[in-house]
C-alpha cells in the first residue's frame, strides 16, 4: 500500500497542482489580475515542494 501512496504523492498530485498553478499564472498575467497571478505562483511552488514534504513523512 505504501507504493501506491508514494506514487500518488510523488507523481500524480504535484503534476495536477503544478498544471493548475501554471494555468493560474498565465490567466492572471493575461488578465492583469494580481491575486490570481499570486495564487498561481503559490500553487506552483507548493507543487514543487509537496513531494519532498509528504514523502519524508511517509518513508
Amino acid at each position: 500500500m505504501a507504493i501506491i501512496g508514494t506514487t500518488i504523492f510523488s507523481h500524480i498530485l504535484p503534476v495536477i497542482i503544478g498544471f493548475f498553478g501554471i494555468v493560474m499564472v498565465i490567466s492572471g498575467s493575461l488578465e492583469e489580475n494580481k491575486p490570481k497571478l499570486a495564487l498561481g505562483m503559490v500553487l506552483f511552488v507548493i507543487a514543487c515542494i509537496f513531494p519532498y514534504m509528504i514523502l519524508r513523512i511517509l518513508l
